[in-house]
């Protein structure tokens, strides 16, 4: 498997601060879901393993994750990533199990990272988080996360990976870590969306028609790779000028594709949004 190296040191560095700075969209218990308390993590001088490339951002934010309990001494890691088969089909995978090492029992951690526009047209707070593509809605992925990941683990397959590492299923609870980046609609700053994380708020998102219109000469522009969406904006990066932008995210809005941008302003402050096609 190939690793960043090199040049790519800092975009590991930037993966790992990134997730470590990326709110959980919720505190403690909500929606039956109770939330992974993260351990405090000071990178101030840090052992950034490589990340593998070639891989979902979802899946690389499973390393970062790995990394990082192993690095810390509050968990010991038994299970990762392990795959569940009834028969030749595959049903689902566990992401963690984890053991507090100051406590007896193991908790299952199922891990999330999302990014989420909120459309206030939608009355319910929790059915306004989707993907900037309308699509990956949160209260979709809530109920998967409830109703069939979490269940796996009583499933005669999922006791059996449970006795085989010597886990007791009566002192196993489920826990999820899941972190989001979301952002509100272009100019509307109070839209709610209690009883989540308002800290998990990072941009905007606005539509291409709307964009068009303020993309000026005097801001630069910035179309960061996928795996560069975790990252805290920075100005470390080949800036475009307006017209540059505008072709490329045009191309973009013809593919019914949303991509995430940076704008520099004059005074050096960097917006992070997404321009919508829909």
């Amino acid at each position: 498997m190939r690793y960043f190296s090199g040049f790519m040191e800092n975009s590991t560095k930037l993966q790992y601060q990134g997730f470590l700075h990326t709110e959980p969209l919720w505190n403690k218990e909500q929606f039956g879901l109770t939330q992974f308390e993260f351990p405090k993590i000071a990178l101030t001088q840090p052992n950034y393993k490589p990340i593998p490339i070639n891989i979902r951002l979802g899946h690389q934010m499973e390393h970062v994750f790995l990394n990082l309990i192993k690095e810390h001494t509050t968990h010991t890691v038994i299970v990762h990533n392990k795959r569940i088969k009834k028969e030749s089909r595959h049903i689902g995978e566990i992401d963690f199990i984890l053991q507090p090492k100051d406590a007896s029992h193991y908790i299952h951690v199922e891990l999330t990272y999302k990014f989420y526009i909120i459309d206030p047209s939608i009355s319910e707070p929790i059915h306004r988080l989707m993907g900037p593509n309308r699509s990956d809605m949160f209260f979709t992925k809530m109920e998967k996360i409830k109703h069939k990941q979490f269940p796996l683990l009583r499933t005669t397959e999922g006791l059996a990976i449970l006795a085989a590492n010597e886990i007791d299923p009566n002192i196993l609870v489920h826990e999820t870590c899941y972190k989001a980046q979301l952002f509100m609609p272009y100019q509307e700053e109070n839209v709610s969306i209690r009883p989540l994380n308002q800290k998990c708020v990072v941009g905007y998102w606005i539509r291409f028609n709307v964009f068009r219109a303020i993309c000026t000469r005097e801001n630069r522009y910035y179309l960061p790779y996928k795996k560069e969406w975790v990252h805290i904006p920075h100005s470390k990066v080949t800036w475009m000028e307006n017209y540059q932008a505008l072709l490329e995210i045009n191309l973009r809005m013809l593919k019914k594709n949303s991509p995430m941008l940076w704008v520099q302003k004059p005074n050096g402050e960097i917006d992070k949004l997404f321009v919508v096609w829909w």
